[in-house]
Protein backbone atom coordinates (compact mmCIF):
# COMPACT_ATOMS: atom_id res chain seq x y z
CA UNK A 1 0.00 0.00 0.00
CA UNK A 2 2.27 2.72 -1.35
CA UNK A 3 4.79 3.77 1.33
CA UNK A 4 2.73 2.29 4.15
CA UNK A 5 2.77 -1.40 4.97
CA UNK A 6 -0.72 -1.52 6.44
CA UNK A 7 -3.84 0.51 7.15
CA UNK A 8 -2.69 0.48 10.76
CA UNK A 9 0.41 2.46 9.81
CA UNK A 10 -1.79 5.05 8.08
CA UNK A 11 -3.90 5.36 11.22
CA UNK A 12 -0.77 5.67 13.37
CA UNK A 13 0.60 8.44 11.12
CA UNK A 14 -2.65 10.38 11.49
CA UNK A 15 -2.61 9.94 15.29
CA UNK A 16 0.99 11.18 15.33
CA UNK A 17 -0.02 14.35 13.48
CA UNK A 18 1.65 13.46 10.18
CA UNK A 19 -1.34 14.72 8.24
CA UNK A 20 -2.51 18.11 6.97
CA UNK A 21 -5.55 19.57 5.21
CA UNK A 22 -5.11 22.36 2.66
CA UNK A 23 -7.98 24.26 1.06
CA UNK A 24 -8.04 25.69 -2.46
CA UNK A 25 -10.42 27.94 -4.37
CA UNK A 26 -10.53 28.81 -8.07
CA UNK A 27 -12.79 31.39 -9.75
CA UNK A 28 -12.37 31.03 -13.53
CA UNK A 29 -13.01 34.20 -15.52
CA UNK A 30 -12.87 32.42 -18.86
CA UNK A 31 -16.02 31.50 -20.80
CA UNK A 32 -15.17 27.85 -21.32
CA UNK A 33 -16.72 25.71 -24.05
CA UNK A 34 -18.76 22.53 -23.60
CA UNK A 35 -16.70 19.43 -24.40
CA UNK A 36 -13.28 21.14 -24.43
CA UNK A 37 -10.77 20.50 -21.67
CA UNK A 38 -9.58 23.53 -19.72
CA UNK A 39 -6.52 24.20 -17.54
CA UNK A 40 -7.59 25.75 -14.22
CA UNK A 41 -3.99 26.59 -13.29
CA UNK A 42 -4.50 29.69 -15.49
CA UNK A 43 -7.57 30.83 -13.53
CA UNK A 44 -7.69 33.37 -10.66
CA UNK A 45 -8.07 32.24 -7.07
CA UNK A 46 -6.03 30.47 -4.45
CA UNK A 47 -3.49 29.50 -5.61
CA UNK A 48 -2.94 32.45 -7.98
CA UNK A 49 -2.82 31.74 -11.73
CA UNK A 50 0.32 30.97 -13.65
CA UNK A 51 0.60 31.83 -17.34
CA UNK A 52 3.40 29.65 -18.77
CA UNK A 53 5.93 32.45 -18.93
CA UNK A 54 9.52 31.47 -19.69
CA UNK A 55 12.23 31.69 -22.30
CA UNK A 56 10.92 31.27 -25.85
CA UNK A 57 10.66 27.54 -26.69
CA UNK A 58 12.75 26.80 -23.58
CA UNK A 59 12.03 23.91 -21.21
CA UNK A 60 10.85 25.54 -17.98
CA UNK A 61 10.27 23.58 -14.79
CA UNK A 62 7.23 23.99 -12.55
CA UNK A 63 7.64 23.71 -8.77
CA UNK A 64 5.50 24.59 -5.78
CA UNK A 65 8.32 26.62 -4.18
CA UNK A 66 8.73 28.95 -7.16
CA UNK A 67 5.49 28.74 -9.13
CA UNK A 68 2.71 27.80 -6.71
CA UNK A 69 0.02 25.34 -7.68
CA UNK A 70 -2.38 23.69 -5.23
CA UNK A 71 -0.59 23.85 -1.90
CA UNK A 72 0.22 20.49 -0.31
CA UNK A 73 2.60 21.50 2.45
CA UNK A 74 6.34 21.58 3.03
CA UNK A 75 8.81 18.99 1.78
CA UNK A 76 8.95 15.88 3.98
CA UNK A 77 12.00 14.02 2.57
CA UNK A 78 13.28 11.46 3.53
CA UNK A 79 9.67 10.63 4.40
CA UNK A 80 7.15 10.14 1.58
CA UNK A 81 3.97 12.18 1.16
CA UNK A 82 0.68 10.76 -0.15
CA UNK A 83 -2.71 12.11 -1.10
CA UNK A 84 -5.09 10.75 1.52
CA UNK A 85 -8.34 12.42 0.43
CA UNK A 86 -9.65 15.06 -1.94
CA UNK A 87 -12.96 16.97 -1.89
CA UNK A 88 -14.46 19.19 -4.60
CA UNK A 89 -17.50 21.47 -4.84
CA UNK A 90 -18.82 24.05 -7.33
CA UNK A 91 -20.98 27.12 -6.71
CA UNK A 92 -23.12 26.84 -9.87
CA UNK A 93 -24.70 24.06 -11.91
CA UNK A 94 -23.83 25.57 -15.30
CA UNK A 95 -20.92 23.29 -16.07
CA UNK A 96 -21.85 20.27 -13.94
CA UNK A 97 -21.13 17.43 -13.80
CA UNK A 98 -17.51 18.52 -14.18
CA UNK A 99 -14.94 15.80 -14.78
CA UNK A 100 -11.41 16.65 -13.67
CA UNK A 101 -7.90 15.23 -13.67
CA UNK A 102 -5.47 16.19 -10.91
CA UNK A 103 -1.97 16.40 -12.40
CA UNK A 104 1.59 17.06 -11.32
CA UNK A 105 2.69 19.79 -13.76
CA UNK A 106 6.35 19.19 -14.55
CA UNK A 107 7.72 21.19 -17.47
CA UNK A 108 6.51 23.48 -20.24
CA UNK A 109 7.71 24.97 -23.53
CA UNK A 110 6.20 28.46 -24.02
CA UNK A 111 5.55 30.77 -26.96
CA UNK A 112 5.16 28.19 -29.70
CA UNK A 113 4.21 30.28 -32.73
CA UNK A 114 1.10 29.19 -34.63
CA UNK A 115 2.04 31.63 -37.41
CA UNK A 116 5.25 29.87 -38.46
CA UNK A 117 5.55 26.89 -40.80
CA UNK A 118 9.23 26.46 -39.92
CA UNK A 119 10.29 23.65 -37.61
CA UNK A 120 10.47 25.21 -34.15
CA UNK A 121 13.26 23.60 -32.13
CA UNK A 122 12.90 23.40 -28.36
CA UNK A 123 15.72 24.43 -26.01
CA UNK A 124 16.18 21.69 -23.43
CA UNK A 125 18.26 23.43 -20.77
CA UNK A 126 16.13 21.80 -18.05
CA UNK A 127 14.93 18.24 -17.50
CA UNK A 128 11.89 16.83 -15.74
CA UNK A 129 12.07 17.84 -12.05
CA UNK A 130 10.02 14.78 -11.02
CA UNK A 131 9.29 11.47 -12.81
CA UNK A 132 12.64 11.98 -14.51
CA UNK A 133 12.38 8.72 -16.47
CA UNK A 134 9.26 10.06 -18.19
CA UNK A 135 7.16 6.99 -17.43
CA UNK A 136 3.49 7.95 -17.62
CA UNK A 137 4.31 11.59 -18.42
CA UNK A 138 1.82 13.03 -20.92
CA UNK A 139 1.79 16.12 -23.16
CA UNK A 140 -0.97 18.70 -23.54
CA UNK A 141 -1.16 21.89 -25.62
CA UNK A 142 -2.48 24.99 -23.81
CA UNK A 143 -3.65 28.16 -25.59
CA UNK A 144 -1.75 31.12 -24.13
CA UNK A 145 -2.58 33.76 -26.77
CA UNK A 146 -5.79 33.38 -28.75
CA UNK A 147 -5.80 32.23 -32.36
CA UNK A 148 -8.62 31.18 -34.66
CA UNK A 149 -7.99 27.42 -34.47
CA UNK A 150 -8.59 24.64 -36.96
CA UNK A 151 -4.92 24.24 -37.91
CA UNK A 152 -2.78 21.13 -37.40
CA UNK A 153 0.63 20.45 -35.88
CA UNK A 154 2.83 17.62 -34.63
CA UNK A 155 5.89 17.40 -32.42
CA UNK A 156 8.94 15.20 -32.03
CA UNK A 157 10.08 14.00 -28.63
CA UNK A 158 12.25 11.68 -26.56
CA UNK A 159 10.20 8.88 -25.04
CA UNK A 160 10.42 7.30 -21.59
CA UNK A 161 12.94 4.75 -22.89
CA UNK A 162 15.30 7.56 -23.89
CA UNK A 163 14.66 7.11 -27.63
CA UNK A 164 14.79 10.44 -29.49
CA UNK A 165 13.06 11.36 -32.73
CA UNK A 166 9.68 9.91 -31.89
CA UNK A 167 6.73 11.61 -33.62
CA UNK A 168 3.39 12.49 -32.03
CA UNK A 169 0.02 12.05 -33.64
CA UNK A 170 -1.05 15.00 -35.77
CA UNK A 171 -3.16 17.36 -33.66
CA UNK A 172 -6.11 19.28 -35.09
CA UNK A 173 -6.60 22.41 -33.02
CA UNK A 174 -10.14 23.17 -31.85
CA UNK A 175 -11.61 26.58 -32.65
CA UNK A 176 -11.98 27.94 -29.11
CA UNK A 177 -10.16 31.23 -28.52
CA UNK A 178 -10.26 30.89 -24.72
CA UNK A 179 -6.89 31.29 -23.02
CA UNK A 180 -6.35 28.14 -20.96
CA UNK A 181 -8.15 25.97 -23.51
CA UNK A 182 -6.52 22.58 -24.18
CA UNK A 183 -6.29 23.11 -27.91
CA UNK A 184 -6.01 19.48 -28.94
CA UNK A 185 -9.18 18.42 -27.14
CA UNK A 186 -12.65 18.06 -28.63
CA UNK A 187 -15.12 15.57 -27.20
CA UNK A 188 -16.95 15.44 -30.54
CA UNK A 189 -13.82 14.34 -32.45
CA UNK A 190 -12.47 10.79 -32.56
CA UNK A 191 -9.15 10.41 -30.66
CA UNK A 192 -9.48 13.93 -29.17
CA UNK A 193 -11.75 13.29 -26.21
CA UNK A 194 -8.97 13.44 -23.62
CA UNK A 195 -6.60 16.35 -22.96
CA UNK A 196 -3.38 14.53 -23.80
CA UNK A 197 -1.81 14.25 -27.23
CA UNK A 198 -1.37 10.81 -28.72
CA UNK A 199 2.17 9.50 -28.91
CA UNK A 200 3.87 7.26 -31.44
CA UNK A 201 2.62 3.67 -31.31
CA UNK A 202 4.16 1.77 -28.41
CA UNK A 203 5.12 4.83 -26.34
CA UNK A 204 3.63 5.53 -22.93
CA UNK A 205 5.60 8.52 -21.69
CA UNK A 206 7.77 11.51 -22.62
CA UNK A 207 11.04 12.88 -21.25
CA UNK A 208 11.35 15.98 -23.45
CA UNK A 209 10.05 17.72 -26.57
CA UNK A 210 12.48 18.21 -29.46
CA UNK A 211 10.55 20.24 -32.04
CA UNK A 212 7.11 21.44 -33.13
CA UNK A 213 5.92 21.84 -36.72
CA UNK A 214 2.75 23.67 -37.72
CA UNK A 215 0.99 22.36 -40.84
CA UNK A 216 -1.06 25.54 -41.34
CA UNK A 217 -0.75 29.18 -40.30
CA UNK A 218 -2.72 30.73 -37.46
CA UNK A 219 -2.24 33.82 -35.27
CA UNK A 220 -1.94 32.58 -31.69
CA UNK A 221 0.61 31.12 -29.31
CA UNK A 222 0.51 27.97 -27.22
CA UNK A 223 2.62 26.03 -24.76
CA UNK A 224 3.34 22.31 -24.68
CA UNK A 225 3.08 21.13 -21.07
CA UNK A 226 4.39 17.86 -19.66
CA UNK A 227 2.27 16.50 -16.81
CA UNK A 228 1.90 13.34 -14.77
CA UNK A 229 -1.82 12.54 -14.37
CA UNK A 230 -2.47 11.48 -10.77
CA UNK A 231 -6.18 10.87 -10.30
CA UNK A 232 -9.56 11.53 -11.92
CA UNK A 233 -12.28 13.13 -9.84
CA UNK A 234 -15.36 15.28 -10.44
CA UNK A 235 -17.72 18.03 -9.30
CA UNK A 236 -21.28 16.70 -9.14
CA UNK A 237 -23.60 18.96 -7.14
CA UNK A 238 -23.53 22.50 -5.77
CA UNK A 239 -24.96 21.49 -2.38
CA UNK A 240 -22.96 18.35 -1.62
CA UNK A 241 -19.15 18.14 -1.85
CA UNK A 242 -17.73 15.22 -3.79
CA UNK A 243 -15.21 13.27 -1.70
CA UNK A 244 -12.67 10.73 -2.87
CA UNK A 245 -10.99 8.80 -0.07
CA UNK A 246 -7.91 6.92 -1.26
CA UNK A 247 -7.88 4.61 1.74
CA UNK A 248 -11.38 3.31 0.99
CA UNK A 249 -12.03 0.95 -0.70
CA UNK A 250 -8.73 0.21 -2.44
CA UNK A 251 -6.07 1.59 -0.07
CA UNK A 252 -4.43 3.11 -3.15
CA UNK A 253 -2.73 6.25 -1.84
CA UNK A 254 -1.33 8.63 -4.48
CA UNK A 255 2.32 9.72 -4.08
CA UNK A 256 2.90 13.49 -3.99
CA UNK A 257 6.56 14.33 -4.52
CA UNK A 258 8.31 17.14 -2.69
CA UNK A 259 7.82 20.52 -4.40
CA UNK A 260 5.24 19.15 -6.86
CA UNK A 261 3.14 21.70 -8.75
CA UNK A 262 -0.42 20.37 -8.58
CA UNK A 263 -3.32 21.54 -10.71
CA UNK A 264 -6.64 20.46 -12.21
CA UNK A 265 -7.69 19.94 -15.80
CA UNK A 266 -11.45 19.98 -16.22
CA UNK A 267 -14.06 19.12 -18.85
CA UNK A 268 -17.02 21.51 -18.36
CA UNK A 269 -20.50 21.11 -19.81
CA UNK A 270 -20.77 24.89 -20.11
CA UNK A 271 -19.09 28.12 -19.12
CA UNK A 272 -17.06 28.21 -15.92
CA UNK A 273 -17.04 32.03 -15.86
CA UNK A 274 -17.88 33.31 -12.34
CA UNK A 275 -18.22 29.74 -11.02
CA UNK A 276 -16.38 29.14 -7.77
CA UNK A 277 -14.55 25.80 -7.66
CA UNK A 278 -13.32 24.85 -4.20
CA UNK A 279 -12.21 21.93 -2.13
CA UNK A 280 -9.38 20.57 -0.08
CA UNK A 281 -6.47 18.16 -0.19
CA UNK A 282 -5.60 15.92 2.74
CA UNK A 283 -2.03 14.66 2.70
CA UNK A 284 -0.25 12.20 4.96
CA UNK A 285 3.38 11.18 5.20
CA UNK A 286 5.40 8.19 6.34
CA UNK A 287 7.95 7.88 9.14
Amino acid sequence: MAGFKSIGQVVDAELEGKVRNYIWRKTPSQTTITGLWFDTSMSPGMPPPQYYIGGILTATQLKQSTDGGLYHGANVSPSEKYLRRITTQASAVTALPLNTILCDYLLFYPFIDEGSLDQQNMVNVNTLPRYSDGKGVQVMAIQTNAGTGGQQFFFTYTNSDGVAGRVSQTVTMNTSTVVGNVIGSNRATINASNPFIGLQLGDSGVRSIESVTMLGIDTGLFALVLVKPLVQTCFREITVPYEKDFLIPTSDLIRIYDDAFLGFLCLPLGSLAATVLRGDLKVIWTE
